[in-house]
């Protein structure tokens, strides 16, 4: 709760990050849709019945047009999209269905989507009892924070966990960015020895998300209980988040807020920007009156460092890698290439290397730098960095942190990689 009140097209995964694709072509149009499974039966959409559904796959799929078919035969709108059709005729295509054989409108904007939410939020909070808000100081949780404020004022109580995997400074900066927004309803828990105590000895990255994911929620409900009244928690879920983690499709990694959640709670989620994907969140911070430099930040994911430190996460191990990532944004800003990149930080490998240092043997860790460009962090390319900073990124981390040996570029594209390591 909430979920999105506007009705609109379904687009059905045959042709995993191409039904993507569509499904953003969809909503460029002002059309709201989503991506459903292929293996959903059809008789979930008969149960549904969807304004209309496009099925995304491989040309020559059998199970492409046994669904068409299968729509075709229930009355529901179906359109067959095969292979790598793209371009103005594919849009003009799509358009065309979603009006005249949907009798869709095109009326998917970030307005109707905040009265619609606005809305929501207060028919189920009702009139009473506090609300808690997980507010890491990213940009999901802020716009997430910003709306249902909206909705319910003064009820809605803000907690900042520091985990101890934060960056350098990133408590300090959350703690000045949302005290004044919100006043005495700002909680900032100190958390640290307790992840960090937690994920001792923990290596595989699964294990990592579900420790951290559970304990997120166990600090929320401890906070919750001295408040007095709370219901409901507030999460900055958005739609890579869920997709990913293989709700309704494949597994590619467990965020921590949705994959690894514990299965029992005491508080119910409101996560109104689950079906939203990054740029849309942005579109809707600006429109809330959210600062530029907050709407606009890089995506940190929730369980931090802890998968930017591969292997088993130590508060040494965390250290390194914190000072590592402050150099490569340093380096970055100084250069003026932050606002051109979606992502850039360091990772911390479990690699070891043979290196020189005062005429003596080292055998220091590898260092991973990572700068991508995206859109949505559906899809990525490798930061294309000029010679020079690179050489400046490299030179520093090895001067400055002595656990280093060796400063690697990762310039893999997501798919087939995935834009953080683990």
């Amino acid at each position: 709760m909430p979920m999105p009140l506007l009705k609109g097209a379904v687009v059905v995964d045959f042709a995993g990050r191409r039904a993507q694709d569509i499904a953003r072509l969809v909503r460029e149009m002002n059309f709201y849709s989503e991506v459903w499974p292929a293996f959903d039966p059809p008789e979930r959409f008969v149960a549904d019945r969807p304004p209309g559904v496009i099925v995304a796959g491989e040309a020559g799929d059998a199970g492409v047009r046994a669904l068409a078919a299968a729509l075709h035969a229930a009355g529901i709108p179906a359109l067959v999209v095969e292979g790598d059709a793209t371009g103005s005729g594919l849009a003009a295509r799509i358009e065309s269905f979603l009006k005249h054989e949907c009798g869709l409108t095109p009326d998917w904007t970030v307005e109707r989507f905040i009265d619609e939410q606005v809305a929501a939020i207060r028919a189920a909070a009702g009139e009473a009892g506090a609300i808690v808000c997980g507010l890491s100081g990213g940009v999901d949780s802020s716009v997430a924070a910003a709306l249902v404020h909206r909705a319910v004022g003064d009820r809605l109580h803000t907690i900042f966990v520091n985990t101890g995997l934060m960056r350098a400074g990133e408590p300090e900066r959350v703690e000045a960015a949302f005290r004044e927004r919100f006043g005495p309803n700002f909680r900032h828990v100190d958390a640290s020895a307790r992840f960090l105590g937690k994920l001792a000895g923990v290596t595989d990255p699964e294990h990592k998300r579900r420790v951290i994911g559970e304990e997120f929620i166990r600090v929320f409900e401890e906070e919750a209980r001295s408040i007095g009244d709370v219901r409901y928690l507030v999460q900055g879920t958005v739609y890579p988040d869920v997709i990913e983690s293989g709700v309704g499709g494949g597994l590619v990694k467990s965020h921590h807020n949705v994959g690894g959640l514990p299965e029992r709670m005491a508080l119910e989620l409101i996560e109104p920007l689950r079906y939203l994907f990054k740029d849309e969140v942005r579109r809707l911070g600006e429109a809330l009156g959210l600062p530029r430099e907050l709407v606009w930040r890089h995506p940190f994911p929730g369980p931090g460092l802890a998968v930017r430190v591969l292997g088993e996460v130590t508060p040494e191990r965390v250290e390194i890698a914190r000072r590592c990532d402050a150099i490569v944004t340093d380096e970055l800003r100084r250069a003026g290439l932050m606002d051109d990149l979606w992502q850039a930080f360091a990772v911390l490998t479990e690699a070891r290397t043979v290196g020189v240092r005062d005429d003596t043997r080292t055998y220091g860790y590898v260092a991973a730098v990572r700068t991508v460009t995206s859109r949505d962090a559906m899809s990525a390319d490798w930061g294309r960095i000029p010679y020079d900073v690179l050489d400046a990124i490299s030179r520093r981390i090895l001067n400055e942190v002595p656990a280093i040996g060796r400063v690697v570029y990762d310039i893999s594209p997501k798919p087939p990689s995935t834009i953080e390591w683990e």
